[in-house]
C-alpha cells in the first residue's frame, strides 16, 4: 500500500482559495483511498471465509464454512457497507462544495 504524502502545514496558516482547493481535493482522495482499502478487506474477508483467497504468507486456515458463519460474515460485511456508503455520500458533498468554491459546476 501506498503512504499518503501530504505537505508540512505550519499551524500559522495563510493560503489563498487556489492554494487551499488542492489540499481540499487531496483530503477527498486520500479519504477515497482508504475507503477503496476498507472495501478489499472485506472483500478479502469473505473470500478467506470461503476458502478462495489466494495463499499468502498467513498461516490461518478458514473456518468450516456452514450457514451460520455465511450469515455472520454477511451481516458483518454489509454493516461496514453500509458505514462506506455513508462516507461516500459525505464525500460526494464535500466535493460538490470545492466544485462550487472554484466555479465548476458538476
Amino acid at each position: 500500500m501506498s503512504q499518503a504524502n501530504i505537505p508540512n502545514i505550519s499551524p500559522v496558516i495563510n493560503l489563498t482559495v487556489g492554494q487551499t482547493v488542492p489540499l481540499l481535493l487531496s483530503s477527498i482522495a486520500l479519504e477515497e483511498l482508504a475507503l477503496a482499502h476498507i472495501v478489499n478487506a472485506e472483500a478479502e474477508k469473505i473470500q478467506f471465509v470461503l476458502g478462495t483467497l489466494t495463499p499468502t504468507l498467513n498461516t490461518y486456515s478458514p473456518v468450516t464454512v456452514t450457514l451460520d458463519n455465511l450469515l455472520a460474515i454477511n451481516s458483518s460485511v454489509r454493516l461496514t457497507l453500509r458505514d462506506v456508503i455513508k462516507k461516500e455520500m459525505l464525500l460526494q458533498f464535500k466535493l460538490e462544495d470545492v466544485l462550487a468554491l472554484i466555479g465548476i459546476t458538476p
